[in-house]
């Protein structure tokens, strides 16, 4: 919603827009490119507007959204207004239950690294980009294309609204459990995204992953570009990508763990659409520095390192605790996991997650609804917090896990650390 609003502040339009809690780092970019914001939804509070966009963390009961319908303002989705300002637009749409975030700024870093003033708007923040958003003058336009849904009124994945001539699938998985009935609802919504695209587009998937694949079993009309097949093969170990017999060593790109890799090899075959060659993705590549709480190092005190990692589902949880260990293989370290997103808090992944940290040494889980059972659960924070200040100095990592605000887990230790 932060990167829309400033879409549409570059397209001309008066924009404000109110959320219940602002926290980096948006709420550090919200007030850096000027947009008023209001704390709460007190419909008092709600200003006068030509139009009123409802995010879909909103519902019925809301002040304002009742006072909007009660006097039938004029309302629309975000995804539906920023699907109006992207048409007659060359969209890669980059989706998929993991990744999505990074893949979307790999793909804009080389393109705006090869000179292409792309527009793009992303859902986080790049350490290599001053914003996560920019109308851009080239008809190229990179969008991370969520299968969440559009709004309370508007039950479609997020991504139909956009219209895109090029997708990246990079994972079908199950997530959204307060949306989603099962997996099969997921693959309709892909199912559907896939039948909008022209002829002349592309879909970029990774072949081994058995959801997507059913979904492209089905009618596809535009043009299937398929990692890991006899014409596009890698090799995980050695960082080997293999395109038309010829081979491109990855090994020297930055960031750690398969699940970069593989983010890397999307972001790489969809700027070879644009014509921008294998090699010089790479070396655009070589000096990408990441996204924000995606396996970010935020302080090292006391010989102990903290990092703030995005992950929040069991598939990206484990290929985290995965790249960490084998960057560390020797250090002793401590994964805090809050269980944040709606399908995780809801038990969903009982079985599987688990499993997902067995490369720490040892893990403290945040379970507010006490779903999970487990030698080392808190369902506050504070108690996890105070546990943690007790163990933190048998150990060399502590990487922190969650989709919601890091900074309650991070600052305690940080100053427990500095105290010392």
């Amino acid at each position: 919603m932060a990167g829309l609003a400033q879409i549409l502040k570059e397209s001309g339009h008066e924009v404000s827009g109110a959320d219940m809690q602002f926290y980096p780092p948006m709420s550090t970019y919200i007030k850096k490119i000027g947009i008023p914001i209001i704390k709460g939804y007190k419909k008092e509070s709600l200003p006068n507007a030509d139009l009123y966009v409802i995010g879909n963390a909103l519902s019925r009961g809301n002040e304002c959204v009742e006072e909007i319908l009660e006097k039938n303002l004029p309302f629309a989705s975000g995804p539906e207004i920023l699907g109006k300002e992207l048409k007659g637009r060359n969209v890669y749409a980059i989706s998929g239950t993991h990744g999505k975030t990074t893949t979307s700024y790999m793909l804009a870093h080389i393109l705006l690294d090869q000179g292409r003033d792309i527009g793009y708007l992303i859902g986080g923040m790049s350490k290599d980009f001053e914003n996560p958003a920019k109308l851009g003058t080239d008809s190229i336009f990179v969008i991370e294309a969520d299968e969440y849904d559009s709004a309370f009124f508007d039950k479609r994945s997020k991504f139909i609204h956009y219209f895109p001539s090029n997708l990246i699938i990079n994972n079908i998985e199950f997530d959204h459990a307060d949306i989603f009935n099962d997996i099969d609802d997921i693959k309709r919504q892909f199912h559907h995204l896939i039948k909008i695209i022209p002829k002349s587009g592309n879909v970029i998937f990774f072949n081994n992953d058995t959801n997507t694949n059913e979904v492209l079993d089905k009618e596809v009309w535009c043009n299937k570009i398929a990692i890991d097949s006899d014409d596009i093969s890698i090799d995980f170990e050695s960082k080997q990508l293999k395109i038309d017999q010829q081979d491109f060593s990855l090994k020297d790109l930055p960031l750690i763990g398969e699940h970069n890799f593989r983010n890397y090899l999307s972001a790489i075959l969809a700027a070879k659409i644009e014509g921008i060659s294998i090699e010089a993705s790479i070396s655009s590549l070589k000096n990408f520095k990441g996204v924000k709480r995606r396996m970010d190092l935020v302080t090292e005190s006391s010989n102990i390192c903290i990092y703030d990692d995005f992950a929040h589902h069991p598939t990206a949880i484990k290929l985290s605790c995965d790249a960490i260990r084998k960057k560390y293989s020797s250090k002793k370290i401590l994964g805090i996991i809050e269980l944040g997103s709606n399908t995780m808090s809801s038990g969903y992944h009982k079985d599987n997650l688990i499993n997902a940290f067995q490369a720490l040494d040892e893990t403290l889980l945040l379970d507010s609804k006490k779903k999970y059972s487990y030698k080392n659960v808190f369902d506050s924070d504070l108690d996890l917090i105070s546990y943690a200040k007790e163990i933190i100095f048998e150990y060399d990592i502590i990487l922190i896990m969650t989709n919601k605000d890091s900074q309650k887990f991070i600052q305690p230790l940080v100053n427990h650390l500095e105290k010392k």
